[in-house]
């Protein structure tokens, strides 16, 4: 049996499970040399969890901490991390998860529209962290997580409430848009727990047993993929959350055998990365029982499950409605880019620009919404301070997520491409907007364009065409410094293609479906330069 939590909240989640298996693991984080923190590895049993996150509620609660406030995290994938989130969430408060690559802009940014009260951050991060915090109208108490005071710096706002309720926000997260900011997009308690509930129940080749199960997932906990859809996933069936620091090819399969992990997460370009190591050993030592993520490419998924041994599930979601959907039950389609078929509780669409349905097997837009008198029931709440987005995305009553699918007679959804300005990039959605207001900044540069281009490894890069300014000729190499000081490094672009003008549109708009001829690689231009290889995390 499934545990049943007493209160539909994140905590309420891990304390039925703690309840359920006191004795088996909660969170791991496998032992890596680089990993100062805990080189040789931790684990913590759901009952040591529950005792660290009780001394931690007593500590927020006594410095009057509660609903309506919220906490900023930047504890990277540390146990630490999900000690925090339970312990705020026991009290209803929420966490707002910090990208620790943002650069000073981005994280004031974040600070002050989030409204945060407090940032807990990992020791090495906090002398700078401070810095930026100071640099606030309103100062914003950093402290250490590895050293909390007795007392923390308390709220300037009273708070609502002691508890946290269903409805309550669980967590800020910020995706990037269309435009140029990432929006807060806030998620409530029902929303994870809608998300762990559609895990367990995918059933076929994901089918769960009860406190016996590990993910190991690599990707940040600033992501809805490993904050609510791997993390709740163990929650609501007592299992083990394992926190890789980030995906190693090569000693993957060593992490993933001595972690004991019974699923892993996956991203599209990591397939093609393991595929092309040389076969060893290891990577048959393991015990996973499948791989649950998107975006593998149909000509590595068979090859991938028939050298490796376990199935890849592919499913669809985003950080506004988690997963409700996953192909994890026969026939999965593998030689497609199937993704499944609708979850209990929403109802799937497939639209053109008009909102009309399409037929079967044309490409349109997927369209959800909640079954029941509340379209909006499990999905995120709303995005923070922007209500003319929220409304936009939901008009008509459904949430429109921006991506082409099609899908068969018979239910199946199969995805084709983004309809949104976005590019995806190792998992990174990046706004080509942002990019381009960074290039636009330099005194050198006059316009700039960005786009997406394929990648082999990592599923799209960061594409600038850029209009010198006047009289001027900045390097590529320049332009990309430039946006390295000033955005995360995956945002930098990873091609530099200078040209004379770029084409506008009546309203002087840049008109960026007649930069390059259909069906051209923009990567082939004589004049382009590849600098994919000096984008390199710090």
């Amino acid at each position: 049996m499934f545990p049943v939590p007493r209160r539909e909240t994140v905590f309420g989640a891990f304390e039925a499970s703690a309840a359920a298996f006191p004795e088996r693991g909660a969170l791991c984080a496998p032992a890596m040399s680089g990993r100062a923190y805990a080189p040789d590895g931790v684990e913590l049993s759901y009952a040591e969890v529950s005792e660290r996150v009780e001394r931690l509620r007593r500590l927020y609660a006594a410095s009057g901490y509660g609903v309506g406030h919220r906490v900023a995290l930047l504890l990277e994938n540390r146990p630490e991390f999900h000690l925090h989130w339970f312990a705020l969430n026991a009290l209803g408060v929420s966490i707002v998860p910090v990208n620790p690559a943002y650069r000073d802009d981005e994280l004031s940014y974040l600070f002050e529209h989030s409204e945060a009260e407090l940032l807990v951050s990992v020791p090495e991060r906090v002398e700078g962290m401070g810095t930026v915090a100071r640099a606030r109208p309103k100062p914003l108490p950093v402290v250490d997580a590895a050293a909390l005071p007795a007392r923390l710096p308390p709220p300037s706002s009273p708070t609502r409430g002691d508890a946290s309720k269903p409805r309550d926000e669980a967590a800020l997260l910020y995706t990037s848009g269309t435009t140029g900011r990432p929006k807060g997009c806030r998620l409530s308690n029902a929303y994870f727990i809608q998300a762990g509930r559609w895990y367990i129940e995918a059933g076929g080749a994901m089918t769960m047993r009860p406190g016996r199960e590990r993910l190991i997932n690599p990707l940040p906990l600033y992501h809805a993929n490993a904050l609510a859809i791997s993390s709740m996933a163990m929650l609501m069936s007592g299992g083990c959350i394992i926190m890789a620091d980030r995906f190693h090819p090569r000693s993957w399969w060593r992490d993933v055998a001595a972690t004991e992990a019974t699923i892993i997460h996956y991203l599209g370009v990591m397939p093609p990365l393991l595929l092309g190591l040389a076969p060893t050993p290891e990577e048959r030592r393991h015990k996973v029982r499948f791989g649950a993520g998107a975006g593998v490419d149909p000509a590595h998924h068979q090859a991938f499950e028939e050298r490796f041994g376990f199935p890849l599930v592919e499913g669809w979601g985003m950080t506004e409605v988690a997963m409700p959907a996953w192909a994890s039950r026969e026939p999965r389609e593998t030689q497609t880019r199937a993704f499944g078929r609708q979850l209990s509780g929403v109802e799937f669409r497939v639209v053109d620009e008009h909102d009309a349905e399409v037929p079967v097997g044309a490409f349109g837009e997927l369209v959800l919404r909640s079954r029941g008198p509340e379209p909006r029931a499990l999905q995120f709440s709303d995005y923070l301070k922007d209500e003319a987005a929220t409304e936009a995305a939901w008009r008509g009553g459904w949430f429109h997520t921006g991506d082409v699918v099609t899908r068969s007679a018979d239910g199946m959804h199969y995805f084709v491409d983004r309809k949104k300005n976005i590019i995806r990039r190792s998992g990174e959605n990046i706004a080509a907007a942002e990019v381009e207001a960074v290039l636009q900044a330099h005194e050198e540069v006059a316009q700039a364009a960005v786009i997406a281009v394929p990648d082999e490894l990592r599923e799209e890069e960061v594409f600038a065409c850029v209009v010198p300014a006047a009289g001027k000729s900045p390097s590529a190499e320049a332009l990309q410094d430039w946006c390295f000081a000033r955005l995360a490094y995956y945002k930098a672009p990873g091609y530099v293609l200078l040209v004379d003008a770029l084409p506008t549109t009546g309203t002087q708009k840049v008109h960026k479906i007649r930069l390059f001829p259909a069906g051209h690689d923009p990567r082939t231009e004589v004049t382009c330069i590849d600098l994919r290889h000096r984008k390199k995390r710090a």
